[in-house]
């Protein structure tokens, strides 16, 4: 519940990043008639919050799914299921149209979570006479069925939170369509405000470097750009008003409800977050400029056919934050890649022209160009060597703290991990293993795979050093994964149990998150 509450409307929320259950299989077709034949596994279940400001390292085994996961995140693949909510920006921002199609299929919506939720409740109470093999046998179905309704659940309540309960849906639902379409409206003209700020930018530049250079200034070409800017201002400003009108009309209705503790209940699961799986093609094309990517090879992910300038601003005109003929285009450019370490006499050398560091650069100054909020930097230093890895490590903490950036840090090397990151997910064959804060992570391990891995590390310190332990065996397939944990083929401490039963996501300590069902240390 205290999540929950932080996640409130009206209040921003400590986290950017919310992940639940997140699935994603990549379908396998046959060669002839093209059926799906199985599912490559690459990420299978994963719930996880990263905070504002905050690095979250992933670690774990080459293909054990962590560029698919940043890169599921960021939805440049379609998820398979699951929810990943963004709190950089409210539902008023953006109005995506998955809001208005959940108010008025709401009636529809709630008899099928009923039918959802039925379901699973006699799938408990027949599960709860089982024998505890035969629930071994049971425990997979009855999972599904909790994420199904748990699903069904948010998708409402998410929006419209305790107004699941009340028996006349009708005034709520034109209540929250009157909201919608007001809001619709504002964010569409939050839209045509940037173009604006744009015009008036361009026209101020403009002026001043006429007026440096002993003309007169461009004035009527501003005052055209400012009226245009202030009209859109009333505009927005009227707007704001209907949509404050409206939501106290729905305050009024939510009045009633105040000491109902059913309607309280799932009251609290409502908030500003956006679901990114919801989002249709051009409503997440709008919030691209907020979550970027970091490639990993630097040498195949730059265009060898643009300069450096042009890489950098391209983000930049594609989300109109500036005009392609620009005149402070290159002052612009030169800033960020002063940021980022670069000379300015790289703005128009070539790609192949650079080291392996300095592409980097290129590459994360082409990240930050268009301003982020979330960054996935996936396996961003593996290609470099380990001064270049220093420098480029240190240059990525030095623009979070200026830039107040939250960072997704994918990487296998523990050593990177633990000094960029606050906090570290441990992943093995698409599953989150662990997931706790960094030192907790280093210091006190709870997953055996976990333990298992930093076993590996070699030290050359001979006094009080541990033995070498080198984990055996290879990763199963992921088309074919283990029945129940996915790691009992090569973990030492398996039972019966871990080869049956899929173990629990849970909190053992504060803020220190496993799925395991012998645990190392559960107590301090």
């Amino acid at each position: 519940m205290e999540d929950i509450k932080k996640n409130a409307p009206g209040t921003e929320s400590e986290y950017l990043i919310e992940v639940k259950n997140l699935v994603k299989w990549f379908p396998i077709k046959s060669s002839f008639f093209r059926r799906t034949i199985g599912n490559v596994r690459a990420v299978d279940g994963i719930s996880f919050h990263i905070k504002r400001g905050q690095t979250m390292g992933l670690v774990g085994e080459s293909g054990c799914g962590k560029s698919t996961l940043g890169r599921t995140i960021l939805q440049l693949y379609h998820q398979t299921y699951g929810r990943t909510m963004y709190y950089g920006r409210s539902l008023d921002d953006l109005a995506p149209k998955y809001v208005i199609d959940t108010v008025k299929n709401l009636k529809a919506r709630r008899t099928k979570l009923r039918e959802l939720e039925q379901k699973r409740d006699k799938l408990e109470a027949d599960y709860a006479k089982l024998s505890e093999k035969e629930q071994y046998a049971k425990h997979g179905e009855l999972d599904t069925a909790r994420k199904l309704a748990e699903d069904a659940l948010l998708d409402i309540t998410k929006i419209v939170g305790g107004f699941l309960v009340v028996d006349d849906l009708d005034p709520v639902i034109a209540a929250y369509s009157k909201d919608y379409a007001i809001a619709r409206k504002l964010s569409s003209m939050e839209e045509k405000r940037q173009e604006l700020l744009v015009d008036v930018d361009d026209a101020e530049y403009a002026k001043k470097t006429a007026e440096e250079a002993g003309k007169s200034g461009k004035d009527d070409q501003l005052q055209k750009a400012q009226e245009k800017l202030k009209q859109c201002d009333d505009q927005i400003a009227a707007l704001r008003a209907q949509l404050d009108a409206g939501r106290k009309e729905i305050e009024a209705l939510r009045a009633p409800y105040a000491n109902d503790p059913e309607f309280q209940k799932y009251e609290a699961y409502r908030d500003d977050g956006i679901d990114l799986a919801r989002l249709e093609y051009n409503e997440m094309r709008r919030l691209r400029r907020d979550m970027q990517l970091i490639f990993q090879d630097p040498y195949s992910s730059l265009n060898p056919r643009m300069s450096v300038g042009q890489i950098i601003s391209e983000g930049m005109q594609a989300h109109n934050m500036i005009k392609k003929k620009d005149a402070r285009m290159q002052e612009m450019v030169l800033k960020i890649m002063d940021d980022c370490g670069l000379a300015p006499y790289f703005l128009h050398r070539f790609p192949h022209q650079f080291s392996g560091g300095q592409r980097q650069r290129i590459g994360i100054a082409r990240a930050l160009a268009t301003k982020p909020k979330f960054v996935v930097c996936d396996e961003a230093v593996s290609a470099l060597d380990v001064s270049i890895q220093a420098q480029i490590i240190n240059l990525l903490l030095d623009l979070k703290e200026q830039q107040n950036l939250t960072y997704m840090f994918i990487t296998h090397d523990l050593s990177v991990v633990k000094y960029i990151s606050d906090r570290v997910g441990v992943m093995y064959l698409g599953t989150m293993v662990e997931l706790a804060a960094a030192d907790e992570i280093f210091h006190h391990p709870i997953h055996p795979y976990t333990e298992a891995l930093l076993n590996a590390i070699p030290t050359t310190d001979t006094v009080g050093a541990k033995e070498l332990s080198i984990l055996e065996g290879d990763i199963p397939s992921p088309v074919n994964p283990p029945k129940g944990c996915k790691f009992h083929t090569r973990c030492k401490y398996c039972t019966e149990i871990c080869t049956q039963v899929v173990p629990e996501w849970e909190e053992v300590r504060p803020n220190h998150f496993v799925a395991c069902h012998h645990k190392l240390e559960a107590k301090e």
